[in-house]
């Protein structure tokens, strides 16, 4: 005799949309307790670039100096760190606060019929590569977002750009990774908290844009 068919029910709890289940009692402290923690968090990212300043000089200048040889400013990164690439890239391009010049600045995970056709063809290790190999020179900065630092299509990035004799810059995450050998300038925040770093990361970029805007003459 065929088995009836058991159908297996969903709790009803988990049945309800997400919202519906939230508690809202404890709202309030837990946005205090969350709030707390992330000030906890970021006050040690920042504690442990506080820790090297020289470091974040070295990146400004080595950023600065590739656009006044008139070079262009690569940048890429994965993930969040990939949306803070394009960040930076835009800010470069239209202005961070006040009016100035545009500076000729690329992101390559801006476009994803090129990330696709590299992916597809040489594998998602060559997606940056491939690009800083037909568009980097001397002249141009390759810079990189990564929360670790040891990101194999971050690493062929770099390699490619130091073939083609480019400036290689990081701002990089736990204890830099692989990559921190391989910039030429970085900013190395410490910590596991991808979070925080990317946050810091945010605020040393913005930096990167103020300089142009403080400086006429840039």
């Amino acid at each position: 005799m065929e088995k009836p068919l058991r159908v297996r029910k969903t709790p009803a709890a988990a049945s309800r949309p997400y919202h519906s289940r939230m508690p809202v009692t404890d709202t309030e402290d837990r946005i205090r307790a969350l709030l707390a923690d992330r000030r906890a968090r970021l006050e040690a990212a920042f504690a442990s670039v506080d820790a090297d300043p020289d470091s974040i000089v070295r990146l400004l200048r080595a950023v600065e100096a590739t656009v006044r040889r008139g070079g262009t400013i690569l940048t890429c990164g994965n993930g969040g760190s990939a949306a803070e690439a394009l960040h930076f890239a835009e800010e470069l391009i239209g202005r961070f606060r006040g009016d100035r010049p545009p500076i000729r600045s690329m992101c390559l995970n801006a476009d994803p019929t090129a990330l696709t056709c590299i992916a597809n063809d040489y594998g998602f290790e060559a997606i940056f590569a491939r690009q800083v190999e037909a568009m980097a020179t001397e002249l141009d900065a390759l810079v990189i977002f990564s929360t670790s630092g040891r990101s194999p299509n971050l690493l062929a990035a770099l390699e490619a750009a130091r073939a083609r004799g480019a400036t290689t810059i990081g701002f990089l995450g736990g204890d830099g990774g692989d990559a921190r050998a391989s910039c030429d300038a970085s900013v190395v925040v410490g910590g596991h908290d991808s979070a925080a770093i990317q946050e810091v990361h945010q605020f040393l970029m913005h930096a990167c844009c103020e300089q142009f805007e403080t400086d006429p003459g840039a």
